[in-house]
């Protein structure tokens, strides 16, 4: 992807309770945050570990206001999700980073380049970036991200594990 990536709430706020923000570069350099996105967080507090992080990581650079797609809000889509999608769908060298179930369809209806938080994970994994997915995965169901058993061993078993 030439554009840098855009990111939902969601896989900010779980990689930054997981103490693995940094992880999100494994998609870009630098990430966009939506303004919306940045609302919707900094509405949980000033001592959240997300608000924190995304008033001290240079990396992440917010951009905005994001106009709605037509094409995204008929998903019915929270209102970070769309922000993001729409700001994907307009710049088609961006991928987007959501965990969202409807979401991840609508990306994919779309032709939006996306990957969740997990996909982080095994492209990290697949990088050599650490030695085992699995322990990333348990620290990131630990901060409270929900990940059926399922799901973790099938993506286990595309790294090996």
């Amino acid at each position: 992807m030439d554009e840098a990536p855009v990111v939902d709430a969601s896989p900010l706020i779980y990689l930054a309770h997981a103490g693995l923000i940094d992880l999100l570069q494994v998609a870009g350099p630098e990430i966009l945050v939506t303004t919306t996105v940045s609302m919707e967080i900094r509405r949980r507090g000033k001592a959240d570990p997300t608000v924190q992080i995304l008033d001290r990581t240079p990396w992440l650079r917010e951009i905005g206001p994001v106009p709605d797609s037509p094409r995204v809000r008929l998903w019915d889509l929270g209102p970070g999700e769309t922000s993001v999608l729409s700001w994907a769908l307009a710049n088609p060298q961006c991928q987007a980073i959501v965990d969202d179930l409807a979401g991840r369809r609508c990306a994919e209806i779309l032709g939006i380049p996306f990957i969740g938080t997990l996909g982080l994970v095994l492209k990290a994994k697949h990088q050599g970036l650490f030695p085992a997915a699995r322990p990333v995965v348990k620290r990131l169901r630990d901060a409270g991200m929900y990940l059926s058993d399922s799901v973790i061993s099938k993506a286990l078993a595309l790294v090996g594990e």
